[in-house]
């Protein structure tokens, strides 16, 4: 099994000898709102769908889907979130040569290594605070099957220009860009920087329901691209890999698209105003770096010499959870990332952090 991601509120609830709901889990990337109410009411309303097999090829779904970004069925695959799809990647486009821009989502790199194939990276700087260059980036695609690029990034935040990606998928027509669009709507104005409906033939658009809703246990995500890339993808497909509450979930948000444009933006205004309280009270200790974000997220560089795990030991002892960034190709025990959660919540850690660091 592969582990080193954020949100394992159960092995820290073993570890402390409490209920995982104690857990205040600031290293996993979901909406700090919690779930639409209205949806949790229709999921409670339709439990009973359990009690039969969900549709096997989620088509349902893929169509409404669809029909709601006025693109064509054949060009949208759902999956058991994103995740599996990226797993599914190497195999069905074959891959020979990935590149992946870094530092970032771990599974990317992952998935190719499950499939036989060890990928290279191009990283964005810390001095440029992790914006990505897109000069650095084109000097290393000649030879690549496949572009990894999360957008906005995670861990940093960071978000390049929708026009500057379509612009390198069209110099390179033979190479495959991967887009992970999964925090892309906590973004203001986010369908300006999505590739789903203006998107290159060879874009594979990534969307994930699951953190804007907050559902990551439902499993929920589609890829959309060129119908000929969907085929291939979807010869992996697995039979029922959307389960029935997901299906009904996503039937109902896509059916509510005023309420949920709603919710979105209620969202990004609460992301947009936390992350600036609490970008303010970490720059205030000493030493400590907070670097810009697009999302609900944002990575801190710890001021020396502390290291990141150290840190997250302390915050566990407090029952709270953020993501050491040591693990992430690129990155070291410098950085941690800090996702936003309630204003009580975030203002606990800042207070934590600040007693902790100026030590």
């Amino acid at each position: 099994m592969i582990r080193g991601h954020g949100g394992d509120i159960y092995g820290l609830a073993r570890k402390l000898g409490c209920e995982p709901h104690e857990i205040d889990d600031m290293s996993s990337n979901v909406n700090p709102l919690g779930p639409p109410p209205e949806l949790m009411r229709h999921l409670e309303d339709h439990l009973d769908r359990i009690r039969a097999l969900p549709e096997a090829d989620a088509v349902d779904i893929r169509r409404e889907f669809a029909s709601s970004h006025n693109i064509e069925p054949d060009q949208v695959l759902a999956g058991n979130g994103t995740t599996q799809i990226i797993y599914d990647l190497p195999r069905a486009l074959r891959l020979r040569d990935a590149l992946i821009v870094g530092p970032t989502y771990a599974d990317y790199e992952d998935g190719c290594r499950q499939n036989g194939l060890v990928p290279r990276f191009v990283h964005s700087r810390e001095d440029n605070d992790f914006q990505i260059d897109p000069d650095d980036l084109q000097a290393q695609i000649a030879s690549a099957d496949a572009v990894y690029l999360c957008h906005p990034n995670n861990p940093t935040g960071q978000l390049m220009a929708a026009d500057t990606l379509r612009s390198l998928c069209r110099a390179f027509p033979h190479t495959t860009f991967v887009i992970d669009e999964s925090y892309l709507p906590f973004v203001p104005q986010h369908e300006a920087h999505s590739l789903i409906r203006e998107r290159p033939a060879n874009a594979l658009v990534l969307h994930s329901m699951s953190k804007i809703f907050g559902i990551p246990g439902l499993r929920v995500g589609f890829v959309v691209g060129h119908a000929d890339r969907i085929a291939r993808l979807n010869r992996l497909a697995r039979p029922w890999a959307v389960n029935s509450l997901a299906q009904s979930a996503v039937r109902f948000l896509l059916a509510h698209e005023v309420a949920c444009r709603a919710f979105v933006g209620r969202t990004q205004d609460f992301v947009r105003t936390e992350r600036e309280v609490m970008a303010q009270r970490l720059r205030a200790i000493s030493g400590s770096i907070v670097f810009p974000s697009q999302t609900g997220f944002f990575m801190l560089k710890l001021p020396a010499p502390h290291r990141s795990d150290a840190i997250c030991r302390h915050l566990q002892a407090e029952k709270i959870l953020i993501r050491d960034c040591a693990n992430f190709n690129g990155l070291s025990g410098d950085f941690i990332r800090i996702s936003l959660k309630s204003p009580d919540v975030n203002r606990k850690c800042a207070e934590l952090l600040r007693k902790y660091l100026a030590v």
